[in-house]
């Protein structure tokens, strides 16, 4: 399975906060689940450990991905 870059995850200049960037163009395009009532939605990943590592300054940034079929 594939991934899609839709954007980035940096930790806050306060540090008290996790700031998401996603690209307009990218989540226009993203691949979108349904529920059973109706509602829509964009499924996005993060890395686990690449957000540890932010949490704990040891990474300035990581990407938030889509995985496509």
């Amino acid at each position: 399975m594939e991934s899609e870059l839709i954007g980035y995850a940096r930790k806050s200049r306060n540090g008290n906060a996790l700031k998401l960037s996603i690209s307009t163009t990218a989540f226009e395009e993203a691949q979108r689940y349904s529920t059973k009532n109706g509602e829509e939605f964009v499924g996005l990943i993060l890395n686990v450990d690449h957000v540890y590592q932010l949490l704990e300054g040891e990474k300035d940034v990581t990407s938030i991905c889509q995985l496509v079929d």
